[in-house]
């Protein structure tokens, strides 16, 4: 089901544009597939995008938050609730965004996998109406005419450790532009904070006996996180096909365009609401302010309160009978 349902469709997909894009050329079909999977991935990840901005912007009202509950980890809990509820934050609504885009890389590793590893599976993999495309019948009768290169600069096929060749130095570019890509993609979404404590400084004080704050220890963790991606990914693609490592870079560079538009927009929608307010407030005449003497405003409030204050009746005395 996996394969029927998710790989041979995105397979297709890249098939489809190596064949109808001028040239042929299968990087850039390659960069011209990551870019329609992104748009087309575009509203969960601007969902998800959204909630780690605005879980960006929340850093100083939670430590206020941590600072007011003096420990209390019910009462913050309570807070934090209290404070996701006001800003409208589901702390594991990202799960649900995460998982479609997980399934999807995938699918999209098997398909890039196949086409690197095996061109004639661009024929063989392929559905009637794309293999009936022009250019995919003239592979039918020449396989070899099939543009395995980026703009015929490097073999897409090729690993960046080269085997028994040496390192590919063309193919190991890529993999580390495509790491560099991941840094700064991940450094975008983590929150900035000047006094964070390093995880090393962390356990350094756990050591001495002192009690770890968990919201310090994550904070550290997910700070770390920025430098383990990109290895991860240098580890894992340095030996796979260039072609997988393009899609990263690729997808890299995209998703870092993406996420500068979904957390500069809002920053400017607010400056602009700002300015017109501005001008708004500007066109309207300042009020004349009537400054009237004490003693005025004394015999005034004195008079309205006689007005309003109804005086006792005098009450009559009764005069003893001789």
């Amino acid at each position: 089901m996996f394969t029927t349902f998710i790989v041979k469709p995105l397979f297709n997909l890249l098939v489809a544009i190596y064949a109808l894009i001028p040239g042929h050329n299968f990087g850039l079909s390659i960069i011209l597939f990551t870019l329609v999977i992104r748009l087309v991935m575009w509203p969960l990840v601007k969902r998800q995008l959204r909630q780690a901005k605005v879980m960006r912007e929340l850093q100083p009202e939670l430590k206020r938050i941590k600072k007011e509950a003096k420990g209390n980890k019910q009462q913050e809990s309570a807070m934090l609730m209290e404070l996701y509820k006001e800003r409208g934050v589901n702390p594991i609504g990202s799960i649900g965004v995460l998982i479609p885009q997980f399934i999807i890389l995938i699918g999209l590793y098997d398909a890039l996998r196949q086409v690197a590893s095996n061109p004639k599976s661009l024929l063989t993999l392929s559905y009637s109406y794309i293999h009936n495309l022009p250019w995919m019948q003239t592979l039918s009768h020449n396989i070899h005419l099939f543009d395995n290169t980026l703009f015929g600069f490097v073999n897409l096929s090729r690993s960046a450790s080269g085997g028994k060749g040496g390192i590919y130095w063309p193919a190991m570019i890529i993999v580390l532009a495509s790491a560099i890509a991941q840094y700064y993609q991940s450094k975008q979404l983590m929150p900035t904070q000047k006094d964070a404590k390093s995880l090393r400084s962390i356990l350094k004080e756990a050591g001495t006996g002192a009690k770890a704050d968990q919201s310090e220890v994550n904070a550290s963790v997910m700070k770390s996180t920025r430098y383990l991606l990109p290895v991860m990914i240098f580890l894992v693609t340095v030996n796979l096909p260039a072609a997988l490592s393009l899609y990263w870079l690729a997808g890299g560079l995209i998703a870092y365009i993406q996420q500068w538009i979904v957390l500069h927009k809002d920053e400017e929608e607010m400056e602009a609401i700002a300015d017109t307010s501005s001008r708004d407030l500007a066109k309207i005449p300042e009020g004349e302010v009537v400054v009237e003497p004490l003693a005025v405003v004394e015999k005034t409030t004195k008079s309205t309160a006689s007005k309003t204050t109804p005086k006792p009746k005098p009450v009559k005395k009764k005069r003893k009978k001789k």
